[in-house]
């Protein structure tokens, strides 16, 4: 396996769970009428969303750095 499929297949996988954290997000506030929800159900895309980050810019400058060795 190659490292580049391993860092999409990571980024897609967070990506569901960063999906998932979101809606359970907005399940939450909207089951607490008035009130916020614990802090730990507001900050939990946070994690994902940091992993996404890093994957998101590696996949990014990836054909760059392709079209840089290749010169």
């Amino acid at each position: 396996m190659n490292w580049n499929h391993w860092i999409r297949q990571i980024h897609r996988w967070v990506a569901i769970a960063f999906t998932v954290t979101v809606i359970a997000n907005f399940v939450a506030i909207a089951q607490r009428a008035g009130g916020m929800p614990p802090p730990w159900i507001t900050y939990s895309p946070l994690l994902p969303l940091a992993v996404l980050l890093l994957t998101g810019l590696y996949l990014f400058v990836l054909p760059y750095a392709a079209r840089w060795r290749s010169r």
